[in-house]
């Protein structure tokens, strides 16, 4: 019988969720996509591009999986190649250059780990992710919508705030690769998630998460209407930051203390 973290695993693998392309349609009405890397190729499991979120200029990045099995198939089921994310880099460079706000919404089981991913520097891009984004001077807001695995989640993730679905998933493994490599079977994927903590309540309990998102109207323009609003306060907050690169830093390096910070027990399961 399958733990509740699994539910959750399965929920947030469900082909009827949104995808990243979803909310930027509900969220940007003037959505321009930008394409290419300007060193290898365009990737097509990550989409980016800018336009107007309630009347703030934003670039908006999403990893996208697709819904239909050729749409799947076309974006590598949401597994991004080095290109995409050095594609996202270059729009939150430009993003920076133009002092545009970046948000990103993010829905991966991990980066795509075939051997041209690894021959044209899958890791170098993933790090040099990590490392731009924490110095972007502009404000960053990630979202994991679904699946949030490993490095191919983290290497968008690098926020100022990091929210939440219900449903979705935070983890630096996939309950099946852990369960294979700590008991050499994959069917105990149900207890290696419980183990991982990977849930969203457990990334707000950890301090890694600033909210939990509701998804009881999920996919509607209800809900889509709230996220616009929360999306718009928080941006605004942070554009009069003025201590953000610092914040953010120690965002992070607080990760791991065992504490959780009083600032989030109010955001717990936030109704936007």
């Amino acid at each position: 019988m399958s733990t509740p973290a699994y539910d959750k695993v399965k929920l947030a693998r469900a082909n009827r969720r949104p995808t990243g392309l979803d909310y930027i349609e509900n969220l940007c009405g003037d959505f321009m996509e930008l394409h290419g890397d300007r060193r290898f190729g365009d990737d097509g499991a990550i989409v980016g591009g800018v336009g107007h979120l309630r009347g703030i200029p934003v670039t908006l990045i999403a990893i996208e999986k697709g819904h239909s099995a050729r749409e799947r198939m076309a974006r590598s089921f949401g597994a991004p190649h080095p290109e995409g994310y050095r594609k996202a880099l270059r729009l939150m460079k430009q993003a920076e250059k133009f002092h545009r706000p970046v948000v990103c919404f993010v829905d991966t089981s991990g980066a795509f780990c075939g051997v041209d991913a690894e021959e044209r520097g899958q890791g170098q891009a993933i790090g040099e992710n990590l490392m731009e984004m924490m110095t972007l001077d502009v404000p960053v807001i990630s979202l994991l919508i679904g699946e949030g695995g490993s490095g191919g989640a983290l290497a968008l993730s690098v926020a100022d705030r990091v929210w939440m679905l219900e449903n979705s998933v935070y983890s630096v493994i996939s309950p099946e690769g852990c369960a294979s490599i700590l008991w050499k079977d994959a069917s105990k994927a149900d207890e290696a998630a419980q183990r991982l903590k990977l849930t969203a309540q457990d990334a707000l309990e950890l301090g890694i998460i600033e909210k939990v998102l509701h998804e009881r109207d999920l996919g509607q323009p209800s809900f889509y209407g709230r996220l616009a609003q929360g999306l718009e306060k928080e941006l605004k907050t942070l554009l009069t930051q003025e201590d953000r690169l610092e914040t953010r830093y120690a965002r992070f390096r607080a990760f791991g203390r065992g504490t959780i910070d009083p600032k989030n027990e109010e955001t717990d399961h936030a109704d936007l």
